[in-house]
Order: C-alpha cells, then structure tokens, then sequence
C-alpha cells in the first residue's frame, strides 16, 4: 500500500510539474509526459520498480481514447470530410507504410517485420499537432483542415491495426516465449507466466483469464467473435439509454461515472475473451453511440480517467527509454529518425498537391504531419505482447519515435520563420492595381468585413476593399463583388486606395497586432480619418484606443447582448422592458470602456496596475448602486401597469369593448 502512494505521489508530480513546462515552451503535454518519465527513470530504478507492468495498467487509457474518439465520429461529420478522409488519410496511411516496409526489407528485415514497423511510422501525433494548430490559429486554414482529416483517419485506422498486428507474430519469439521468456516483452511483468500469440498473460499459479474461443474450430470462433460483436452494437443501440435513465433516477453523478466505466470495461473484457482487441470494441460502442443524448456526459465522465492513464502511460514510456542504446547507437538513431521524418513529409508534401493543398499551406501540412505519434507507443507494446517484434528492434522504434516527436516544435518553427513569410512576401509582391476610389476604405472582407461593406453599398455610399486573402477574393468575385487585392497594412496600399482624400477607415482584418498598427500609422498620420475598428475582445479595445480609435466594436458583444435580450423574453421579460435593459446595460458598458481606456497600461497585467483596479472598483460600485436604484422604480411603473402595450394587446382591448370573441365575463 505505501509504495502504491509513493508511485502515484511520483507519477502525478511529475506530470504537474514538466506538462505545464512543456507547454510553455510549445512542446506539447505529451512530451511533457515523456520528458517527466525521462527523469523518473532513475529514481524508478532505484526504487526497483516495474514500469512496464505500469504500463500495461495505464494502456486502458487507449481503450478510453478510442471509445472517446468514436464519440466524435457522427456520420454526418465523416459523409462531409469523405474525400479528404478516405483519399488524403487513407493514401498517406497506405503509401507511407509501403515506402518505409520498402526501406525496412532493404536493410535485411523479414516482410512481418517490416510491415509492421511501416504501420507504426505511418501514424502522426494527434495530441502534438491538433494542439499546435490550435495555439497558432491554424486549424482553420486548409492546410490545418488537411492535416486534421489525415489525424481522424489514423485514429480510425488504428482499429484495423490492432486486428492486424497479431496475425504477423514471429514463430520464433512465440517458441521463445513459451519456452520460459518472461518479462514484460510477454506481457507478464512478474515473470511468472507466459503469453499466447494473442498476448494474453496467463499465470501458472496466481493469474487467470478468460478465452471463450481457444478451444473453439475455426467456424465456431468466428460466429462467437460476429456474435460478441454484435452485442456491443445491439447493446449501445437499445440497452444503453434506459440503463442510464435507470441510473439517472439516483441523481448521483458518481453513479453515472461509475456506469460508464463499468460500460468500457466490460467491453473490454468480452472483446478479449472472444480474441479481439479491447480498443476494437471500445471504438464500436463509441460510434453506435455517438448520436446518443448521453453522448456529451459520457464523454466528461471519461476524458479525465482516460488522460490520466495516457499519461501515465508516457511517463513510462519515457522511464523505459534505454539512454545506453541511444549512447551506443545515436548515429544511427538520427539516421534513421531523419529518414522516416523525410519519407512522411514527402509523401504528405505529394498528396498535397494531388489534393490542391496550395501555397504555405502545403508545407504546412508535410512538416506537421511528418513526426511519428502516440499511438506509435501503444503500438510498439502491443507487438512486443503479440511476439511480433524483437526487443532489440523494439527498443530502437522507441527512440526514433521519441525523437521524431521532439523534433515537431523544431518544425513548426521553422515553417515559422521560413516558409510562412516567404509565402506571405510573394503572395504580396503584386498586389491589384486600384483603378477606383472612395469615400470608404475597407480592410479586410471576411465575415465581419463582408456585412459593413453591403450595409454601406447599400446606403450608396462608395467603397475601395482591400483583402490579402487570395482564395478569398476569388470566391468573392465570383459573386460580383468588387474587391482588390492587397494588404491594407502596407503604406503604400493605403496610399493607392485613397487614404488622404478618404473620409472613413473601417479595419476589419483578422490579425490583432496588424490592426493595432494600421490604426496607429493612420491615426498619426491621417488624422482626420475617422476610423472604426473591429476588436478581438476588451483589452483590444484598450489597445486600440492608445493607438488613437475613438469607434471600436467587440467581435461577439453586440451578438451577446442580442442573446442577452432574447433569454430575457424566453423567460417572461416583457420585449420592450428587455430591449430597454440590453441598450442600458451596453450603455453602461461603453461608458465603462471609455473610462477605463485612458488608465490601461498595455504593458502591465489588469490586476498588476493599481489605477486600473481601483477604476474597475469604482465603476462597479456604481453600476450596482444604479441597478438597486433603476430596479426599484421599475418595479414602481410595473404596478402603474406603465409598460406600453403590444398591437396585439391594442386589437384585444379592442375586441373586449365592441363585446367580441376576446370579451371579458
């Protein structure tokens, strides 16, 4: 008991302490979790400690993952994404794995070996580069849609992997293990038993498992197999939602955490009995349930179990990693990790521009993709279970895959500071010659752009609307929309557009800083153009307004207080009272805004800035002071029955005096 608290205590510092670190520094958490195994290492051996029976523990964080992601997959999604899914992911899976079990057999591996080796490299890290894209603001662009249909179908073809891998088991690993190996290369971190070619450990004395289909011929193993099958697709489809509507009647939230691990445990148990993977049937039951109404809570009750068992099983994953190997063999190490991260990013860099990835995009997509992942771990141990990869080839995989994924930030920085920027520079070099002027400079026509402009060229007025965005533009003109190409940043852009002669400025573009800047240099040296400007949130608004905008709007405040006013009604609020609430209380906040501007520093944190604080206080003091105020004569007037009525309210009073339908009794 004391060393189970010692390890746990061990495990879960570790993770708190190198997770947010790595983070930081853009590495990601699950080199976090394997450099914080890295550094246990030691003191895990020191204390003598099993990792590798750890790690087959924390390997139902995967069973976990793979439920979780056929949550995700709702058929509508995958209908939509099927192009890019089956060609882009299924080609990059299938080419990748060809090309390294190529290169594998010509350094003198058997074909069993090769293949498998070729399926775990083709696999990218879905929590390095979904996590990476997102910080950056990338997943939108069609490099990041890309690189995310690739991620969903690895995930996917994880499944296929998982059946596939044990029919590729080595004869003789399998003689070696049942003529006395032990270890964890058989699953069996005690030493005290053996494992089969499906790597179940059975313990002579103390373990025991259960196999429906050992003793079973051919043709009656595949029925049982469909049947079990079969039941966990029947069950979540039918047995599902009244075992948690009977669970629900408790109003016990830990009940129904407790039900849905029993859920994905149990699953686990009958696929491994009938010989299948636990994965497998976990991922059925999250797509046979992934339109459920339970949908949602199951995925909350079971995403922190599932990360904490991931995690843990990356810090041994990092524990595990043979430092004297890499010593002895760090040539060839790097040889081999630069080959394999070479072969993903060409073959990506191909399909790309068979799949019109165009531009940075393309790069994008080939160098975030070209690292091994995750799910390269999961699979390494569950071929060494499975007899199907030596340990000596084992332990080196380990490496390049840990390499290859510490390699990624490297990446990402450089397609940062090199190709980006070139991409960027060229896309710019030529922009649209302006053949007209106007009144009005736009800059930038997306969604926010695109409104301000109609709403203008409908009251008349003359526009000139610059955007950067060249697949942009010519979708827009293919509507007939008139937009020129260039960037509105540029000095000499707004020169061409008609800055000095131009009456208003809307800024519209996406970039936070960019559009600080252009209002900076057009409010210094354009001041008579009046500027509006959109702002990414409320400290922007402050940013702006030292750059010299007086007319900011906030991207979601005007919408919000709209769905403000519309929960109000739905509540019982009657329209009028509502739509007088939501202009006082956006008033208010604007006079907030506008008192608040003058003492922000950007350069100091909010709370850091003692002026700022005792500004924020202040006005909140009397706001609430105006509310108790306002409510008070509000509820007055109710009484005074003074809210003006409605035309319905009008034609009834109407109907009650001529003695109609509406009278009263």
């Amino acid at each position: 008991m004391d060393s189970l608290l010692l390890l746990s205590f061990l495990f879960l510092t570790a993770g708190i302490i190198m997770v947010p670190i790595a983070s930081r520094l853009g590495l990601g958490s699950v080199l976090g979790y394997l450099i914080a195994g890295i550094l246990l290492g030691p003191l895990l051996a020191w204390l003598g400690v099993d990792v590798v029976a750890i790690q087959h523990i924390a390997e139902f964080g995967v069973v976990m993952m793979l439920f979780l992601v056929g949550l995700e997959l709702e058929p509508k999604m995958l209908w939509h994404m099927r192009t890019r899914l089956l060609g882009l992911g299924g080609l990059q899976v299938a080419v990748t794995a060809a090309l390294i079990m190529g290169v594998v057999m010509l350094l003198g591996q058997p074909w069993t070996v090769s293949l498998a080796i070729g399926l775990i490299l083709t696999l990218s890290s879905t929590a390095i580069v979904l996590q990476t894209l997102g910080e950056k603001g990338l997943m939108k662009s069609d490099g990041g849609q890309a690189s995310f249909a690739v991620l969903l179908f690895q995930d996917i073809a994880v499944i296929p992997m998982l059946a596939l891998l044990p029919l590729l088991a080595l004869p003789e690993l399998a003689d070696l293990a049942h003529d006395g190996g032990h270890g964890a290369a058989h699953g069996d971190a005690h030493g005290d038993g053996h494992s089969d070619e499906n790597g179940d450990a059975h313990g002579d004395e103390h373990g025991w498992s259960i196999n429906l289909v050992d003793a079973l011929p051919g043709w009656l193993r595949a029925v049982v197999t469909l049947a079990a099958i079969g039941i966990v697709v029947v069950g979540g489809s039918y047995l599902t939602r009244p075992i948690f509507r009977f669970v629900d009647t408790a109003k016990l939230r830990e009940l129904f955490t407790a039900t849905a691990l029993a859920m994905v445990i149990g699953i686990a148990v009958l696929m491994t009995a009938v010989g299948l993977s636990p994965a497998l049937g976990a991922f059925l039951a999250g797509v046979v349930l992934a339109n459920s109404e339970y949908r949602h809570e199951l995925e909350s009750d079971i995403a922190p179990f599932k990360g904490l068992l991931l995690g843990v099983f990356f810090i041994t994953v990092g524990a595990a990693i043979d430092f004297g190997l890499l010593g002895s063999n760090l040539l060839t190490v790097l040889a081999l990790t630069i080959g394999m991260v070479a072969i993903k990013a060409g073959v990506l860099f191909v399909l790309a521009m068979i799949f019109r990835v165009e531009g940075s995009d393309r790069w994008l997509f080939s160098l975030g993709l070209a690292q091994a992942g995750e799910f390269g771990f999961v699979l390494i141990s569950f071929t060494l279970a499975n007899n199907v990869l030596p340990r000596e080839i084992a332990d080196m995989l380990l490496l390049v895959v840990a390499l290859s994924m510490m390699l990624t930030p490297g990446l990402f920085i450089f397609y940062d500071r090199f190709i980006a920027p070139r991409y960027a520079k060229a896309q710019t070099a030529e922009p649209d010659e302006i053949d007209e002027g106007g009144t009005i400079i736009i800059a930038g026509h997306g969604r926010f752009g695109g409104i301000v402009n109609r709403m203008l060229l409908g009251q008349g007025f003359q526009t000139v609307v610059l955007d950067h965005d060249s697949r942009q533009l010519e979708m827009l003109r293919t509507f007939g929309i008139k937009v020129f190409f260039g960037d509105a940043t540029r000095p000499d852009m707004l020169h061409a557009a008609g800055i000095d002669s131009a009456r208003m400025l809307v800024v519209a573009i996406d970039g936070r800083e960019q559009a600080t800047e252009l209002v900076r240099h057009v409010s210094t040296n354009h001041p008579d153009v009046y500027i509006v400007s959109r702002a990414v949130d409320r400290h922007h608004v402050y940013e702006l307004y030292a750059a010299g905008c007086r007319d900011i709007i906030r991207d979601t405040f005007d919408s919000a207080v709209r769905a403000g006013r519309s929960a109000m009604e739905g509540m019982g609020v009657h329209p009028y009272d509502a739509q007088r609430r939501s202009k006082e209380f956006a008033s208010a906040d604007r006079k907030a805004l506008a008192a608040l501007a003058p003492v922000y520093d950007p350069s100091l944190p909010g709370h850091q800035n003692k002026e700022y604080v005792r500004r924020v206080k202040e006005i909140a003091a009397q706001q609430e002071a105006e509310l108790r105020g306002e409510k008070k004569a509000y509820s007055a007037r109710v009484e005074r029955a003074w809210s003006p009525p409605t035309l319905d309210d009008v034609q009834a009073e109407t109907e009650a005096a001529q003695g109609g339908e509406f009278s009263k009794p």
